[in-house]
């Protein structure tokens, strides 16, 4: 059995925040998602929200406060460093994927180009985070 997962986005192009809810109809998922347009904002919905998010998908290269900031001011406090991180990415880079790995992110995915590729990722990721135990408050 799925759980129906609590989903923070983190994404500043309109167009990614697009295709992810295009996905999450497309696979009729049942998960909630809050978006913020940047580091900045997502602390601001972390910090003013009484349920947190099961899971947090954050891009890296945004304005304001980047996905390696945000996810070392994260994993330094204690309400929020539990939350599973994966990064969700064009980068390929591996100086951005070790940053990611040493700071404590639960998973680096690679967004494809062609959208049925995208479309099969995004169902893994959230598949498994739906089956996995998740920490309650």
């Amino acid at each position: 059995m799925y759980k129906r997962l609590n989903v923070l986005l983190i994404e500043d192009d309109a167009i990614e925040v697009m295709k992810l809810n295009r996905t999450i109809s497309k696979l009729q998922l049942n998960h909630t998602i809050t978006e913020a347009n940047n580091g900045s904002d997502a602390l601001k919905v972390l910090n003013e929200t009484e349920e947190l998010p099961d899971i947090i998908l954050l891009d890296l290269n945004m304005p304001k406060i980047n996905g390696i900031e945000f996810l070392s001011i994260i994993k330094r406090s204690e309400k929020l460093k539990h939350i599973p991180t994966v990064i969700l990415t064009t980068s390929s880079h591996k100086k951005d994927l070790l940053e990611c790995y040493k700071i404590g992110v639960s998973g680096y995915v690679l967004k494809p180009l062609k959208y049925d590729d995208y479309v099969l990722k995004i169902e893994k990721v959230l598949a498994y985070w739906s089956i996995n135990q998740l920490i309650e408050f």
